[in-house]
């Protein structure tokens, strides 16, 4: 039983609209030398089709001062929420995404079940932020994940989520997408068959239920799981079984793999949990993981972009 132990790259290219960047950017910065007298005399009569390249020019200043100003506004966010430097901007998403498959030695004797993974195949420097089970509920994590613009996935536990759904469904408006963490967080491999898949069916109902979708996504509790939970999972929906690479605290992180640093593509894993629980708020673990990633030159992509 598989136990915690420890395709394409996206390039970018120079589009039709960079083209009209630079071209704009030119434009703007040249000077008069190049006029003749004539042009100087009296203006030139506007050319064929002229108004909607001006028309053209004109949206893409609109885009650039729009852009201008989000980056402006993440400085900013990154100052009041105490951060040294925003977030890196994470790159366009992959137009196909990346195939998964499980990783070695997480393993079942199954076919077809869903892939096991702890790390997204890309060779972007990006990370993927998940966060478990719903115990905490910190509006300041709300105003300030959506303030520095920072995507994040969400995996849940009814057992712990069902005395405020609202909370997650705020979540949701912001462009969170939820997924499953079980109904009660039990250790599935000691549980039978028909058990697990009560937990894991029963989860996917409950999100179809109170925000529409079922989600294909599932992470098992404690990242234990056996052959009975993918095939369980599979029945209920789930594509794909993401764990982690690596985990945030306030206080410090914890690394699985023997290097102790991050790899294009690792999913990082925290916890909805307060000061009652760690050495710190779910703002100051955002700090510490945000931190890290930026330092180390990632930025955070959505895994759902990927996966």
């Amino acid at each position: 039983m598989p136990s915690l132990q420890t395709p394409r790259p996206h390039r970018l290219r120079r589009s039709a609209g960079a083209v009209l960047v630079v071209a704009a950017l030119g434009s703007a910065c040249a000077g008069p030398s190049g006029e003749t007298d004539e042009a100087r005399k009296e203006p030139a009569k506007p050319a064929a089709g002229q108004p909607q390249a001006q028309g053209a020019a004109g949206a893409l200043d609109a885009y650039v001062e729009k852009v201008r100003k989000q980056r402006a506004a993440r400085v900013l966010a990154a100052k009041k929420w105490g951060l040294d430097r925003p977030p890196l901007e994470a790159p366009a998403p992959p137009e196909v995404k990346p195939k998964i498959t499980t990783r070695k030695g997480f393993e079942t004797d199954g076919e077809g079940l869903p892939p096991v993974f702890t790390t997204v195949p890309t060779k972007e420097k990006v990370v993927f932020l998940t966060i478990d089970d719903g115990a905490e509920k910190d509006p300041e994590l709300l105003r300030m994940m959506s303030e520095l613009q920072i995507p994040y996935s969400a995996f849940l536990s009814d057992y712990v989520v069902k005395d405020d759904y609202g909370y997650f469904k705020k979540m949701q408006g912001s462009g969170v997408a939820l997924h499953n963490h079980t109904l009660n967080h039990r250790y599935l491999p000691g549980l039978s068959y028909a058990k697990q898949k009560r937990e894991i069916c029963g989860m996917q109902d409950v999100i179809e239920e109170r925000y529409g979708k079922r989600p294909p996504l599932f992470r098992p509790p404690y990242g234990n799981y056996n052959e009975d939970t993918l095939r369980a999972a599979k029945t209920c929906g789930v594509k794909a079984v993401p764990l982690w690479a690596a985990e945030a605290f306030p206080d410090r992180m914890e690394w699985r793999e023997w290097d102790r640093d991050l790899h294009p593509g690792d999913i990082v894993l925290t916890h909805f949990r307060g000061k009652e629980d760690w050495k710190g708020s779910m703002a100051d673990m955002i700090r510490r993981v945000m931190k890290t990633i930026t330092a180390k030159g990632y930025a955070v992509a959505k895994l759902e972009d990927y996966v």
